[in-house]
């Protein structure tokens, strides 16, 4: 009953239980919309609402593998690589929250609410660019490339002689002959051959070989100031701390400082896209669990002090102190 009236007085609901479990508890957008025409419902699964799949179960891990990333991202003839990330789940969380947004824009013509169906899978094969026409189209399958991108030269990953990978995309033809020439390769700038990317692709091992000697000959700090003199996209790879020592990263302002009830202070990363009038930022990060019992049951949802110690005594609800 509790979250029933919160449902219904809601403007939006997100769930990520798997197909079919709300509607057992007499939760589902069709149970609600006639107390709640304008709700929207956005629900977050595996596999989707429907479909054969509906019902199984589906983390990021698996749907990442069919959704596509996992067979384009690695080395061919070796097994598909995970990045330390659960990808699936981040844009899911995103597309959702996109879809939330369109919906409410089409309340404000409608006045309707709508179910915002989104799946797992369906989110990483939202991101995987041209795989299918290549396919349909032409009967190319992409395959796993390693550091590189199929059929754009050069793109790739290199080592330095300090021992740090440096990213670089000198895959336009003039971006091309401007790195040629920084590196004192005039012959390949102007060699015919590597005019364009067609030809720089049928002879990519051999421009590959000269970047990955150039570039192991100086230190990652000298091949980006060169990179930078032939205005080439050229970056550092980094981790944590080298993010949070960057002054590009620090002046764009991407940390914020937050602190925890119990005290405990650390940074999270700030909020973006940047808005020129409303930026936002992260004003606190959460109460502890049951904080707002009293604020909701009481203020929002019009239950009496007899109403909510019945809950409580029910277990349908915690006390103000859990977590404490």
């Amino acid at each position: 009953a509790v979250v029933r009236k919160l449902v219904e007085g809601a403007d939006v609901v997100v769930e990520n239980f798997r197909p079919g479990v709300l509607e057992k508890f007499g939760l589902g957008p069709d149970d609600v919309r006639a107390s709640n025409p304008g709700l929207i419902y956005a629900r977050i699964s595996g596999y989707g609402q429907t479909g054969p799949y509906r019902s199984r179960p589906g983390f990021a891990s698996a749907t990442e593998g069919e959704g596509g990333f996992r067979f384009v991202n690695g080395f061919a003839g070796q097994a598909p690589v995970r990045p330390n990330l659960s990808l699936g789940d981040s844009l899911a969380g995103m597309q959702a929250a996109f879809g939330v947004v369109m919906a409410l824009y089409n309340r404000t013509k409608t006045g309707k609410g709508q179910v915002v169906d989104m799946a797992l899978y369906e989110a990483v094969f939202n991101m995987m660019e041209g795989v299918i026409p290549d396919y349909s189209s032409l009967g190319h399958i992409r395959q796993p490339s390693g550091t590189t991108v199929s059929g754009i030269v050069p793109t790739n990953t290199h080592l330095c002689q300090d021992g740090k990978y440096v990213i670089i995309g000198a895959n336009s033809d003039q971006i091309f002959v401007r790195v040629m020439k920084i590196m004192g390769r005039e012959d390949m700038a102007t060699d015919p051959r590597f005019a364009d990317n067609a030809g720089r692709v049928e002879h990519q091992e051999t421009i590959y070989k000269v970047i990955d000697d150039w570039c192991a000959s100086l230190t990652l700090a000298e091949v980006l100031d060169k990179l930078s003199e032939a205005s080439c996209p050229a970056g550092p790879i980094y981790d944590a701390a080298d993010m949070l020592q960057d002054p590009h990263f620090n002046a764009r302002g991407l940390f914020e400082d937050i602190e925890t009830p119990t005290g405990l202070k650390f940074k999270i990363p700030a909020m973006v896209p940047k808005l020129s009038e409303t930026p936002g930022k992260t004003e606190w990060c959460g109460p502890q669990v049951g904080a707002h019992n009293m604020q909701v049951l009481g203020e929002y949802l019009g239950y009496s002090s007899d109403e909510i110690q019945r809950l409580r005594q029910e277990g349908a609800v915690g006390s103000e102190d859990v977590g404490r």
